[in-house]
């Protein structure tokens, strides 16, 4: 009877904690989760403005259809400009792709070796960045290296206009987080010092490699490194919570997340990415040791999630031009849900 009291005792316990712990999460959240799964893409998004997005854009490619391209909210709130599903837009991270299919070309053609050290690239740095004798190119794409993250030092966000080297200085001297290899810590620090190693291994800058190598084969015409590069008035507005003027004009330099794309050539780039179309011989192998085939990105105002689901042999994008507040979690919620709606519909249900 005892064992009964106490195990009826506990379950009241858990119950009562679960209910409790509703009181801590956004109700926006679960409204947004708890909602019938709307018919159509294009209603989700209309969803997702209603949960407080400013602006919107999606863009799919399903094998077997024709890409298609979505747009809910606005593109310029001030202005009431519609979202514009052509805009170009702020990628953050995703930049970080890019990148590593640049290194792995690099290895390809021996240009570049996994293994050296960061010491050996830049030898400067030895003695002011931890294990730099000890941490690999290879770690550093991975995130495996250890080195602080620059975009978590205090003041950082002030002034994201700072050259490369103005940048590093904020991590310069600091302790590891922990030793190489130990543990995968996502630190954008890893990709600006690539960014550094690329230059110094080309002679010249790794944004017209990138052009080169990548972006003109597969037809990028869309895609930049640089918003000093682009034309402002083509850029989507991004915004803030809690803060009113459009924060686009906020340049972001550092090639931990500097490029500037629309949602229909970032899908491009994430197709042929996965289905190996964008490798030459030997290459897709290495880039398979060492990085992702998908990729999220955030800055202030914008947010991005580009991602090729194999089961419904689809690439979906999304763009979301607020940022702050729960505006993260809430664009994870809407791409989960717009995942759901092809996934139905290729499923025929």
């Amino acid at each position: 009877m005892k064992k009964k009291q106490t195990k009826r005792i506990l379950r009241i316990v858990l119950i009562m904690a679960s209910i409790a712990s509703l009181w801590f999460v956004p109700w926006i959240l679960v409204k947004a989760w708890i909602l019938p799964l709307p018919d159509s893409v294009q209603e989700q998004l209309e969803q997702g403005i209603d949960h407080g997005l400013d602006g919107m854009i999606v863009y799919i490619d399903q094998a077997g259809k024709a890409p298609e391209l979505y747009a809910a909210g606005w593109n310029d709130r001030k202005n009431k400009i519609p979202a514009d599903p052509e805009a170009l837009f702020k990628i953050g991270s995703i930049s970080k792709l890019y990148l590593a299919v640049a290194v792995t070309k690099l290895v390809k053609e021996n240009r570049l070796s996994l293994d050296k050290t960061l010491a050996d690239y830049l030898p400067e740095l030895d003695g002011r960045i931890e294990n730099a004798d000890k941490i690999t190119l290879r770690l550093m794409v991975q995130h495996r290296s250890g080195i602080p993250n620059f975009t978590d030092i205090p003041g950082y966000w002030e002034d994201t206009s700072k050259g490369n080297k103005e940048t590093l200085e904020l991590v310069l001297d600091m302790p590891a987080d922990f030793e190489p290899d130990r543990k995968y810590s996502y630190s954008n620090t890893n990709y600006l010092l690539i960014g550094e190693i690329l230059d110094k291994t080309l002679g010249n800058s790794h944004h017209q490699f990138i052009k080169t190598e990548i972006l003109i084969p597969l037809e990028l015409n869309n895609t930049y490194s640089l918003l000093s590069e682009v034309d402002i008035d083509h850029v989507m507005s991004g915004y803030y919570v809690g803060y009113d003027d459009d924060i686009k004009f906020n340049d972001f330099i550092n090639p931990a997340g500097s490029m500037i794309s629309t949602a229909e050539d970032v899908g491009i780039f994430i197709r042929e990415l996965n289905d190996g179309s964008l490798f030459d011989e030997g290459e897709q192998e290495i880039y398979s040791s060492i990085y992702q085939y998908e990729h999220t990105g955030l800055l202030p105002g914008y947010s991005s999630i580009a991602k090729y689901h194999k089961d419904i042999d689809a690439v979906i994008v999304q763009f979301a031009n607020t940022s702050g507040g729960y505006t993260w979690n809430l664009s994870e919620i809407v791409y989960k849900r717009i995942v759901k709606i092809v996934r139905k519909a290729h499923n025929g249900e």
